[in-house]
């Protein structure tokens, strides 16, 4: 990816109760990629899942918060799957990796 660009940064602890989540955070996935402004997706999750999302600037991010079936998956994320959650928004201005063949 070209620098800069915007990761938000979503930390949480789930419920006992996650009937539903894995077909709804596929469905958000899905929904992000058809974004404009939308670059990629990382996540991982044992206790706690990080999950990184990254877009081209912070009006990408807006409207993404601001879609409608993204609000619903916000709603039931409060009432049933969420026991906590944390959300950053950074601006990352560089980036490397290493890699081994």
């Amino acid at each position: 990816m070209n620098t800069p660009y915007y990761a938000v940064i979503f930390t949480s602890l789930q419920t006992p109760d996650t009937a539903g989540y894995s077909a709804m955070a596929e469905a958000m996935e899905k929904l992000a990629e058809k974004q404009p402004g939308y670059l990629g997706l990382e996540h991982a999750r044992s206790e706690l899942g990080i999950t990184i999302s990254y877009w081209e600037n912070l009006e990408a991010i807006s409207n993404w918060k601001a879609n409608l079936d993204h609000l619903e998956a916000q709603k039931l994320g409060k009432t049933k799957w969420y026991q906590w959650y944390k959300i950053r928004i950074c601006k990352v201005e560089r980036e490397y990796e290493f890699e081994k063949f």
